[in-house]
């Protein structure tokens, strides 16, 4: 008889689900109506019972374990529920931690843009501003030059023809006392003419460099007034006065037409661009620098060429010795067909095509590099097919594919014969193939009949 355990899994023991069916407890019948009972059906009797309460020991054993089943099912099914709840929750809550993070990445990193536009922004700005700002002082810096330079070229022209009319003053008086004569005083206008030759032809020199026409033949009036003006100064005070009179009045006379026309030198070198001494003497400076720099450069240039050609020309002889060491049959006869095509080396066309006289093949090529190739080729097939190196020839055929194992026995064909000649009966034909060499000879017949 087999008993129920007390308890399961640590608990007590759920009461056992009724029983169905026809099964009734036994009860003690009356005593009306029950007969003493022999030895014998007293000993039946309790072998029925004892039967009877373990098919129900069993019916109820039976049902407790599938409703222990059942329960176990469930709770696993619950676990399994709730495991899978937690592992999406889980998986809910890092893709949740993922999403939080990257928003604030990307917020990070979209603040550190504008951050990164505002300082270009404003680089840019400051940048601008300085370079407005430097534009304005360099304008305000060109404009005070040109006020300067202007201011200083009016000083310098009212104080020229202060200077000139000064040395008109000091010169006209010997002039004058040249060409007195008290029968012919209208004389006197003679030198102030010839002062005034030279005045108007230095203002027209000024108009015309102003105008940016030639000025050449005022500024030859001009001078030729004020020679003449020297002249008679000179020979007149020498002969009426002494010689400081004569030569400081002559000098006088040249010295007013000269200062002015310095400062139309100036204006007219200021026209035309041109350097002055200075200037001039730092070109020519530059210019010897950057001569010597480009015969430098050339120098060096040559010396690297010619370093190069040296280098160029000791690898050629390696690579001749090399050849000629390797490739003896080859490089003779790349030789003689350099000396047949007039070339003063074994060039590289000449090379390959030696080579390929001589090897079949290009350079590099040859019939042992290929054999070597091609067993070697043979090794890695038959390492990746596991087979031995020596069958390695007969993975490869036109006429069967790789997957497809090989024929065991080489067929041969030996056709029936009779001391060596074919006789009637030795082939054996289908009979399709009777059928068809008997129509053919019937047309062939038919054909020559009607012929």
């Amino acid at each position: 008889m087999t008993a129920s355990p007390p308890q399961v899994n640590g608990q007590a023991r759920p009461p056992a689900p009724p029983v169905l069916g026809d099964w009734q407890p036994i009860e003690a019948a009356p005593a009306s109506e029950t007969a003493t009972p022999t030895p014998t059906q007293s000993t039946e009797l309790a072998d029925s019972e004892l039967v009877a309460q373990a098919q129900a020991e069993a019916i109820r054993a039976q049902a407790w374990a599938q409703a222990e089943e059942r329960r176990l099912k469930a709770e696993a099914e619950a676990d399994a529920i709730r495991v899978k709840a937690e592992e999406e929750a889980r998986k809910l809550r890092l893709a949740n931690d993922r999403a939080e993070r990257k928003a604030a990445e990307e917020a990070a990193a979209s603040e550190a843009r504008i951050a990164e536009l505002n300082r270009r922004r404003d680089e840019a700005d400051r940048a601008r501003e300085a370079a407005a700002r430097q534009d304005e002082e360099k304008r305000q810096a060109e404009a005070e030059q040109a006020q300067a330079v202007e201011k200083s070229s009016k000083r310098w022209r009212r104080v020229a023809m202060g200077f000139y009319a000064l040395c008109a003053g000091v010169a006209l008086p010997v002039q004058m006392a040249a060409f007195y004569d008290p029968n012919a005083k209208y004389l006197l206008v003679a030198p102030v003419f010839i002062e005034v030759i030279a005045l108007v032809a230095l203002v027209g020199a000024a108009s015309a460099v102003t105008a940016g026409r030639a000025h050449w033949h005022y500024r030859l009036v001009a001078w030729v007034g004020a020679l003449t003006a020297a002249t008679i100064n000179i020979v007149h005070g020498l002969d009426a006065f002494d010689a400081a009179t004569a030569f400081g009045t002559a000098l006088a006379s040249v010295a007013g037409p000269g200062m002015w026309d310095l400062h139309e030198h100036g204006r007219i070198r200021k026209r035309d661009g041109k350097l002055s001494w200075r200037q001039r003497h730092a070109q020519r400076k530059a210019e010897r620098a950057e001569a010597a720099r480009q015969a430098a450069e050339e120098k060096r240039r040559a010396a690297e060429k010619e370093a190069a050609d040296k280098a160029a020309a000791e690898a050629a002889k390696k690579l001749a010795q090399a050849r000629a060491e390797r490739f003896p049959k080859v490089w003779e006869h790349a030789q003689r067909l350099a000396a047949a095509l007039g070339e003063t080396a074994v060039t590289e066309a000449v090379w390959k095509r030696a080579h390929r006289d001589v090897e079949g093949a290009d350079p590099a090529e040859s019939a042992e590099v290929i054999r070597m190739r091609n067993a070697a080729e043979a090794r890695v097939e038959a390492a990746r097919q596991k087979r031995p190196v020596n069958t390695a020839s007969k993975t490869t055929s036109s006429q069967r594919a790789s997957q497809v194992p090989a024929a065991k026995k080489t067929r041969v064909y030996n056709p029936p014969t009779r001391r060596g000649v074919r006789t009637k009966g030795d082939v054996k034909y289908a009979p399709a193939a009777r059928r068809q060499a008997s129509i053919a000879a019937r047309t062939a017949a038919a054909k020559k009949q009607e012929d």
